[in-house]
């Protein structure tokens, strides 16, 4: 193959039709829309959830619950990830991010989920009871940012 042999693959460049653009066009005065209704018109159509002039299933189905406008999301770690750290180290939320435990810019929460066999300084926005207590078990501290 040489320079002068490069084509663009048969069929990937076709062009669109350009609607309204004369009755030599084939597609020319009414735009393959017909006369006048409902689809003839700018914005035309039915919208998405419309069934025919049925109740829409989104009106049909019971609303249940609630939605606290004020709840707090947590990036969640757990006790037991812990253990990839050295001993006597310091834990902060920009160590557990780089080391990719962590992947949000969320607050960070950790769980008493598993068991800790080091003694480490964990600092985080918020602690479960069981994790800060594994956390002093093990001989660690923990800090409230």
């Amino acid at each position: 193959m040489r320079l002068h042999e490069l084509a663009p693959a048969t069929g990937s460049k076709k062009r669109s039709n350009r609607v309204g653009r004369g009755i030599g066009s084939g597609l020319g005065k009414t735009s393959g829309k017909g006369h006048k209704g409902q689809l003839a018109r700018s914005g035309g159509g039915k919208g998405p959830g419309f069934e025919g002039g049925q109740t829409p299933l989104q009106r049909r189905l019971p609303k249940r619950g609630f939605t606290s406008i004020f709840k707090k999301e947590y990036a969640i770690v757990n006790v037991a990830d812990l253990n990839r750290f050295e001993a006597n180290s310091e834990v902060t939320p920009e160590l557990l991010r780089t080391s990719g435990l962590v992947r949000s810019k969320l607050d960070i929460k950790i769980l008493g989920n598993g068991e800790l066999e080091k003694a480490l300084t964990v600092k985080a926005q918020k602690f479960s009871k069981a994790a800060a207590e594994k956390i002093e078990a093990a001989g660690g501290k923990v800090e409230v940012i």
